[in-house]
């Protein structure tokens, strides 16, 4: 059975990713939780991912004593070991694009990413309207986001990124808690589907359970318990 270490659901962006994938797709797994109690080196949280891997950081899979982690590389793994899930687009030229938008997401959109943490439980509808007015880089990441979107979703004919789910879309998903999170003014296609990747079983099912986690953490609230927004 493989065995995927994850952090708090509630907080863990990148836990998200393969975790719906292989939920959404049907692939049996046991899930590990390694909660956030810091991410200082000495943390339980470091030292039990240390155990697995040099990275310390969530998410790892392992498969009979193999340890794969990077959300990329445990896709394109789950891809080799089911290809009959799927997981990326059968065309060629649509594979390679949806390889490239992962990519994207993988390494860029960092203003988004720091300005705006995915807080599955939070709503702080405050943050998104201000962060777009008075943040250059978090805006121009949105708008990148709203055209690749928009692209892909005429090009595909949706519902999902290329068409039918895969992996693509299990990397945006916590984009779209983010955008829920932080009340960002959606375009109503844009809105449509961040409704339709919410509504999917995987993703509701680590919705469901991040907001039955309860389980505060002072260190991921910088609005919370900060509200600088207010000021």
């Amino acid at each position: 059975m493989l065995k995927l270490h994850i952090g708090n659901k509630n907080y863990s962006s990148w836990s998200m990713r393969p975790w719906v994938l292989m939920k959404q797709a049907g692939i049996p797994f046991e899930e590990w939780r390694v909660r956030f109690d810091s991410f200082e080196p000495d943390s339980t949280f470091k030292q039990t991912l240390r155990a697995l891997t040099p990275a310390g950081k969530v998410p790892v899979l392992v498969d009979d004593g193999l340890v794969v982690w990077d959300t990329l590389a445990i896709a394109e793994y789950l891809n080799e070991q089911f290809p009959d899930r799927q997981l990326w687009p059968a065309d060629r030229q649509a594979r390679a694009r949806a390889r490239s938008v992962c990519a994207e997401m993988h390494s860029g959109f960092a203003a988004l990413r720091g300005t705006c943490p995915m807080n599955i439980e939070a709503s702080i509808p405050q943050v998104g309207p201000l962060a777009m007015r008075d943040n250059a880089a978090v805006r121009s990441d949105v708008e990148r986001i709203f055209s690749m979107w928009t692209e892909l979703l005429q090009q595909h004919g949706g519902p999902m990124l290329f068409g039918a789910f895969s992996i693509a879309d299990a990397f945006f998903a916590p984009v779209c808690m983010r955008f829920r999170t932080y009340g960002f003014e959606l375009p109503p296609h844009i809105g449509d589907y961040v409704e339709r990747v919410r509504a999917l079983p995987g993703v509701k099912a680590w919705i469901d359970d991040a907001l039955a986690e309860h389980d505060f953490r002072e260190f991921e609230e910088r609005y919370r318990l900060a509200p600088h927004w207010a000021r």
